[in-house]
């Protein structure tokens, strides 16, 4: 925590952090650039216009509703399944993985610092694309939820049943 807690403050970038337990030094070495609190409300805050990025452990819920803001993500997974939902594209990885592909969390200040900054830089080739990625997951996401839409139950029962029967027309060579 100290690592990230010191990147967050060298790299001059504006922020909220959401975190557990006792913080008062950590509000102190922030000052005006960073905001500390025990606990938001997620949702209404990747929905608000002024977010930039969202740095996640990659926990189901939050990819979710990160992918429904349509924000940008800096993926930062600590344990199981985690690892697996940082590779899809939908930001910038910002933990480095070994060969084994098992997590290294040891990343030190000045990589975090330098991975923020280029996450941040929202005129970049790479900060436009990951932004344009973000919104077409946005817009695939919402469409899901509308009438008839993938997420809807009957839509997706009908797409159930009428997939079973392509199944069993194809294996009866119909």
């Amino acid at each position: 925590m100290d690592e990230i807690a010191n990147a967050l403050h060298d790299s001059n970038v504006r922020f909220m952090l959401v975190t557990r337990g006792e913080t008062p030094w950590l509000k102190e070495i922030y000052g005006h650039m960073g905001m500390v609190v025990a606990w938001c409300d997620q949702l209404r805050v990747l929905l608000h216009p002024s977010l930039g990025g969202y740095w996640t452990h990659c926990g189901w819920n939050s990819v979710i509703e990160g992918v429904f803001a349509g924000v940008p993500f800096f993926t930062f997974p600590i344990a199981m399944d985690q690892l697996l939902i940082s590779k899809w594209r939908i930001g910038r990885r910002g933990h480095r993985v070994k060969k084994d592909d098992k997590l290294d969390t040891s990343m030190r200040r000045d990589e975090i610092v330098v991975l923020l900054r280029k996450f941040m830089e929202l005129d970049s080739d790479a900060g436009r694309d990951m932004r344009k990625r973000a919104k077409e997951l946005q817009h695939m996401a919402q469409l899901a939820i509308t009438k008839n839409g993938s997420s809807e139950i009957e839509a997706f029962m009908k797409n159930m049943v009428e997939s079973g029967t392509s199944i069993i027309q194809v294996q009866n060579g119909i």
